[in-house]
């Protein structure tokens, strides 16, 4: 039997954007015929398109769906400052250039009501050369933990209590929040019918540059977190790198970790989170 709208919990949908006219508008449609209640925070890193515009003409075809908010900054701290302004019991995470799935609300809801962690299915769409590349995948306490913050729901109570994304982060904040989440003892749920679809990067170049820093943001991550190569699975890391361009990608990422190996300095990330990196909010509960 369908669970009745009364019975349905409340969500808060937090994106955060940069220049993404070309993107927003798909997305804010495919999460308006979501499955209600729930509300959508948008944090806009000052864009300098149209991206603020199309958010407000949406905002005014859609009453009380959208609340937008404009804040420079990294994806943590956007992230942090959406989260800061949400009134349900969980958030859920999505960004400007991805499209959820008609079901995509319905089966994080399902998820939830098993975990305190929801990690959904991204499907790359674009460029199949260089698209459909697996991840790489880090394992702690039997959870994989790189599941993108693209499509990821967390109850608001455990986000606050770790402190949120770590805002010092260039990638790899979500991977360190899935991390702290499951040293904490969360359990990490992924439901792979909770699809969202994400564009590949448009050229080869800008593919690489993302590899780059995804491997800058991975040498971060073990600075703060400490030694982690124990906890990768090598046999398919090296085995998944079927084509030139997933060794390329490989080789990209590998620039970006020695990168930071050279250049950290002083500069490396302690485990201690930065003061003031999660906001304060009001309570969560349903409107």
């Amino acid at each position: 039997m369908a669970s009745s709208p009364d019975s349905r919990e409340f969500l808060s949908v937090v994106i955060t954007v940069r220049n993404e006219e070309r993107h927003l508008a798909a997305l804010l449609e495919s999460l308006a015929a979501q499955e209600p209640p729930f509300e959508i925070i948008l944090v806009d890193a000052l864009s300098h398109d149209r991206t603020y515009a199309l958010a407000v003409e949406f905002a005014e075809r859609h009453p009380g769906l959208l609340r937008i908010y404009r804040r420079f900054g990294s994806r943590g701290m956007g992230r942090n400052h959406g989260v800061a302004h949400a009134r349900a019991a969980a958030v859920v995470f999505i960004d400007g250039d991805c499209i959820a799935d008609s079901g995509w609300l319905r089966e994080i809801r399902e998820g939830l009501r098993h975990a305190d962690v929801v990690a959904g299915q991204t499907t790359t769409v674009g460029n199949p050369s260089y698209g459909h590349l697996d991840r790489v995948e880090l394992y702690q306490a039997g959870s994989d933990v790189t599941y993108p913050s693209c499509n990821l729901a967390y109850r608001t109570a455990l986000f606050r209590e770790l402190g949120g994304f770590d805002p010092r982060f260039i990638t790899a904040e979500d991977i360190d929040l899935n991390l702290r989440a499951v040293r904490r003892g969360a359990r990490l749920r992924y439901v792979p019918d909770a699809r969202v679809y994400h564009e590949v990067r448009g050229t080869l170049l800008r593919f690489l540059v993302q590899a780059y820093w995804n491997g800058y943001g991975r040498k971060q991550l073990t600075e703060k977190q400490g030694a982690l190569w124990a906890n990768y699975r090598y046999r398919r890391l090296l085995t998944g790198q079927r084509s030139v361009i997933a060794w390329a990608r490989l080789l990209a990422a590998f620039a970006g970790y020695f990168t930071r190996v050279v250049l950290a300095g002083d500069r490396r990330l302690t485990a201690e989170m930065p003061p003031g990196s999660l906001e304060d909010s009001p309570d969560p509960g349903s409107p």
